[in-house]
């Protein structure tokens, strides 16, 4: 132990260690009461993009469990564990579900001190998270979880020391995203331009010049280790196909839900409408695969061309999936009435180069902004290590 820092478990320096409602209440469509989940939990801060909406009643009634105010540490405990931050007070009526746990520090700990000691803890509450369908840390965990802290007067001058070292780490990876934002940008600019009709296009229905069909619905009895691979959303990757992470099924499979070489692979329904329409082509591969439920094929000879369309404007703004309908889907019926402009097959394959070109530029960046991602996570894990250790 350094010398001068002392020795507790969580729930001697904490007041009050909860989560959240264990059985949250109806929402409803729009309140000034907000009841947030770990999605809304980020390092950091928190994210309100997305929360459920209580009446008055039901904000009194769960508030009593919580009682969250300025100060209060937040950690994730359920699914993804180990995110936090600290309420500023300015967030207003606010409660919680059982993911999030809401810790009240005493006067002898900094909020910001224990919520960079949580961070440092993120590998040990990960390992010892329990459950078989979704891990999740109990608050009796949480409470026997050991702190070893200075007084409050070196708390700060850690703090201070954190967030300087965090706000520099932090500007590497906001460069990258800018470097890689504006890449993106200049990609879809080119792309505009290159499928902008010219003379001798012709206007076709996607369905007059291509075949696609809905994957294979499968029972969880069907899983297995060694049947076929299923492909799901979660293996298209930045517009290639991703099989690290795989499902096998030993389901009865016909003939037309094997994927071949060429073929589109096309997320049709999601809980995100983010993810709804993302493509990827699907190169050789060693054994057969078939697709899932949710997931589509589209089968032409202009494949190359549609699935950079499929990333156009123009094709988002015919199909006007997600929030537009109120779905996050395609159906084959809304494909059916998209209207493609094409060039000749010669034309095609110049302008499939050029955007092959500048695609694989975009992607070298999306690699590099992961890889310093990594690195940035890494490097404040070790400034973690050598304050707490």
């Amino acid at each position: 132990m350094k010398k001068g820092w002392e020795y507790k478990k969580l729930g001697e320096v904490c007041e009050r260690i909860t989560d959240g409602s264990h059985n949250p209440p109806q929402g409803v469509e729009k309140s000034h009461n907000y009841m947030l989940s770990s999605q809304n939990v980020q390092n950091g801060y928190l994210d309100m993009s997305s929360v459920r909406y209580l009446s008055d009643e039901s904000f009194k009634k769960e508030n009593q469990r919580t009682q969250a105010k300025k100060g209060d540490v937040l950690l994730t405990i359920v699914g993804t564990i180990g995110r936090t931050c600290i309420l500023d007070g300015t967030e207003g009526n606010i409660t919680f579900q059982r993911s999030v746990a809401i810790l009240k520090p005493s006067k002898e700990i900094n909020s910001r001190f224990l919520m960079y000691f949580l961070l440092s803890q993120n590998s040990k509450l990960n390992s010892t998270a329990q459950g078989a369908a979704q891990k999740g840390i109990y608050l009796k965990q949480l409470g026997n979880l050991e702190l070893h802290y200075p007084p409050l007067s070196e708390q700060k001058e850690i703090v201070e020391y954190l967030d300087s070292s965090f706000a520099k780490i932090d500007k590497l990876k906001e460069n990258a995203a800018k470097n890689l934002e504006e890449a993106k940008a200049l990609f879809q600019s080119a792309l505009k331009d290159a499928l902008e009709p010219k003379e001798g296009w012709e206007e076709k229905y996607l369905k007059d010049i291509s075949e696609y069909s809905i994957g294979l619905t499968y029972k969880p009895t069907n899983v297995c280790e060694d049947g076929t691979i299923v492909l799901r959303s979660s293996n298209i990757q930045g517009g290639k196909l991703d099989l690290s992470d795989i499902v096998r099924v030993n389901a009865p499979i016909k003939d037309k839900l094997y994927v071949q070489y060429g073929d589109i692979l096309m997320c049709s329904r999601n809980g995100s409408a983010k993810l709804v329409g993302k493509v990827c082509l699907i190169p050789k591969t060693k054994e057969p695969m078939t697709y899932g439920t949710f997931m589509m094929i589209i089968r032409s000879q202009y494949n190359p061309l549609l699935y950079y369309y499929f990333d156009s404007n123009d094709f988002r703004k015919q199909i006007k999936h997600g929030e537009a309908n109120m779905i996050n889907q395609i159906t084959r019926y809304m494909l059916d009435d998209v209207k493609v402009k094409l060039p000749p097959l010669s034309e095609q394959q110049s302008i499939v180069s050029h955007l092959d070109s500048l695609n694989e530029k975009v992607n070298t960046l999306q690699q590099n902004y992961s890889r310093i991602c990594d690195e940035c996570d890494a490097l404040k894990q070790a400034i973690l290590r050598q304050v707490f250790e």
